[in-house]
């Protein structure tokens, strides 16, 4: 199993993948995660993502009524200090521009839109269709685990 490298401070923008792993503790992604975790808790990052990870972790969760689920979502996006960047109109716009230039979905494209609008020091994700985003600090985390 490889190792996730963090930077030793900056952004790290995660997308949804990332807090479904933590919340749920998945059996490969959990461990390789725990760093992103304590790096923030101790303040040496900042972790940050667009509201739409709100929506996107939230959807099954209601679907099956888990409302122990859906408290632990909440609770990490509501209750910590992650950032959530709202959509404003010039990430909707540059969401435009990501959709017609790529293969992303939108709501993908609204991840990366917001990620490059606030210069993020580290993208994680586990969708290698962001590697197709020129300025994206990829890091694909399938990619850690097989290295």
């Amino acid at each position: 199993m490889g190792k996730l490298v963090l930077p030793k401070s900056g952004i790290v923008y995660v997308d949804t993948s990332v807090l479904i792993y933590t919340i749920k503790g998945h059996p490969d992604y959990y461990s390789l995660l725990q760093p992103l975790w304590l790096k923030f808790q101790l303040g040496e990052i900042e972790i940050v993502s667009s509201e739409i990870i709100i929506m996107e972790v939230l959807v099954l969760p209601l679907r099956n009524v888990d409302t122990s689920l859906i408290a632990d979502y909440e609770q990490l996006l509501f209750s910590s200090k992650i950032q959530l960047i709202p959509i404003r109109k010039p990430v909707l716009r540059e969401t435009a521009n990501l959709r017609a230039t790529t293969n992303l979905k939108t709501p993908d494209a609204i991840h990366a839109a917001t990620a490059l609008s606030v210069n993020c020091t580290q993208f994680l994700s586990n969708d290698k269709g962001f590697r197709h985003i020129v300025d994206l600090p990829v890091v694909v985390l399938s990619e850690v685990l097989a290295s």
